[in-house]
């Protein structure tokens, strides 16, 4: 089992870029991750800022490498006891230049494994928001190039997302692939390149059409799980229930259509 736990980037150092963790605004998160860990699961620290401060991008407009290393490496540290934390480097980069930001993870990657979490699996965001279509294209090419400190890759994992609308954005509510022909491509790259991925977000609306489609998805992931290693609906836990489309929040004790018969139901 896995639960990903999304934090923003400036709340976490109380909005100064560089700074060091924020003792409130940490603790509460840390509330968070320990209570993830006593469930038993595997929990993604999840930094969700689309490779941005604000308006600049890390490492190639206005903000630094170094201020992303910084973060990860206060948190590596915290957690680096933990061997179920997983370190989610970045939540959807986009329009950004693929080589450089190769670069910025392997920084990222290093930091991390500095700070004394050397065990821990890794994930590997790319281009697109990081879209499991075209992801063997535009984005695998460039992560290639990361590695381990010792070389090696087995515990650095691309980081793919994928909703089930018309564009694969998430922003619509009706289902309308099970997104199964952009996983069987990667698949088959992941197999080529003794690589591994895991979708740490997907979903759909509470309609039967979501559901099925989704079965679809996450059968297909189950059945290839020697290089996917796992997915995770995209609850949104503090958005609105009654008016967010793709909502998995329960509205008092009873859980969504798709929570009920396909992400939790189902397995």
């Amino acid at each position: 089992m896995q639960q990903r736990l999304p934090i923003g980037w400036p709340y976490i150092v109380n909005y100064n870029l560089g700074g060091t963790l924020d003792p409130t605004y940490s603790g509460y998160y840390d509330s968070l991750v320990q209570a993830c860990l006593a469930t038993g699961a595997h929990c993604i620290l999840d930094l969700h800022a689309y490779a941005r401060w604000y308006n600049g991008t890390v490492g190639q407009s206005g903000v630094t490498n170094a201020d992303l290393t910084s973060v990860w490496t206060q948190l590596a540290a915290k957690y680096a006891s933990q061997p179920d934390i997983i370190f989610g480097t970045m939540n959807e980069p986009h329009d950004l230049d693929m080589d450089t930001w190769a670069a910025t993870v392997q920084e990222v990657v290093l930091a991390i494994r500095q700070a004394g979490a050397t065990n821990q699996l890794i994930l590997l965001p790319g281009t697109d928001f990081t879209a499991a279509g075209g992801f063997s294209i535009n984005s695998a090419p460039a992560l290639s190039t990361v590695v381990d400190t010792d070389g090696t890759t087995s515990k650095l994992i691309y980081d793919i997302h994928q909703y089930l609308d018309s564009d694969f954005t998430g922003t619509h509510p009706d289902c309308v692939t099970d997104g199964t022909a952009n996983l069987a491509t990667l698949a088959t790259y992941l197999r080529a390149n003794s690589r591994q991925a895991f979708l740490t977000e997907t979903g759909g609306g509470n309609n039967q059409n979501c559901v099925n489609y989704m079965r679809n998805q996450l059968g297909f992931l189950n059945i290839n799980s020697d290089v996917f290693l796992g997915w995770q609906g995209w609850a949104a836990g503090a958005f609105d229930p009654t008016s967010y489309a793709l909502s998995e929040v329960p509205v008092g004790d009873t859980d969504t259509l798709l929570v009920q018969q396909c992400i939790a139901g189902l397995f």
